[in-house]
């Protein structure tokens, strides 16, 4: 049901069931598919591809060019998965020549006046709490959960399913199955909660804590501490993604946590 308030670019592809309430704009090579819904004065910009049962709430801009001075109006686009939600006044912005594409998952939730630059690449099931600012060609990893207000740094890779606490600033890489807090930003042990309702066995959230407990607890560098677990612990999934995580890591990863404590504090 469109709307005759909403102004909807002829060349625009939008499936027969999308609604488009007054005030929407929809610019020229947009793509919507079944079952969106596009809210008041939210402006589709060229290049967007959004997926199947997705929520743009009002004062959404999706698609803008981007916030780079080296961007000279390359064709660019930016992908939103299915039943993906993007909250108020949220913006997103095309890729450049690095990527060619800002992507977001499928099942995400983009809490309010969230920044989502250029060329990121952000996972499925993955959470921005209102007013995250992430910078460009930053990469979030499936079910991520970074709290309100906190600020990435360009480049930067958040591991899967991570949770980052509120108000914070993330200058390094955040390996996957991690809690980080802090400033500055440092572990804070093992997103047990995330995992225990993702179906992750407790044997498993073992593993994980053991496998970091070298990583970041134990006074090794990066090189030893990859060493030592690949002697200890079999090689699994959850084990394979954090070393290539941390040995593929260009920025370096996040530090261990200033305040001393006991293993048993994580």
């Amino acid at each position: 049901m469109n709307q005759p308030l909403a102004f909807i670019h002829p060349d625009a592809k939008i499936a027969h069931n999308v609604v488009v309430e007054p005030f929407a704009v929809i610019n020229k090579d947009v793509e919507i598919g079944e079952g969106t819904w596009i809210g008041s004065h939210a402006i589709i910009m060229e290049g967007a591809r959004i997926g199947k049962n997705c929520r743009i709430f009002p004062g959404a801009v999706i698609s803008a060019v981007p916030q780079d001075l080296k961007f000279k109006g390359e064709d660019t686009k930016t992908i939103i998965g299915d039943n993906t939600t993007i909250r108020e006044c949220v913006t997103v912005n095309r890729g450049t020549v690095d990527k060619y594409r800002t992507e977001i998952g499928s099942n995400c939730l983009i809490m309010a006046y969230t920044h989502i630059a250029h060329d990121c690449i952000v996972g499925n099931h993955v959470i921005l709490a209102n007013c995250v600012q992430l910078a460009g060609h930053i990469t979030v990893g499936d079910y991520a959960n970074i709290g309100g207000m906190s600020a990435v740094q360009q480049f930067v890779k958040i591991g899967k399913h991570t949770y980052i606490g509120g108000c914070s600033q993330i200058r390094k890489d955040v390996p996957p199955y991690i809690k980080a807090a802090r400033e500055p930003l440092s572990y804070a042990g093992i997103n047990s909660v995330g995992l225990r309702r993702r179906g992750h066995s407790d044997e498993k959230i073992a593993e994980i804590q053991d496998i970091y407990r070298y990583i970041y607890l134990k006074g090794l560098n990066n090189s030893d501490a990859i060493s030592q677990v690949e002697l200890e612990f079999q090689a699994s999934p959850e084990r394979d993604e954090i070393l290539n995580f941390i040995s593929n890591s260009e920025r370096g990863i996040i530090k261990s946590p200033a305040k001393k404590g006991s293993e048993s504090d994580y």
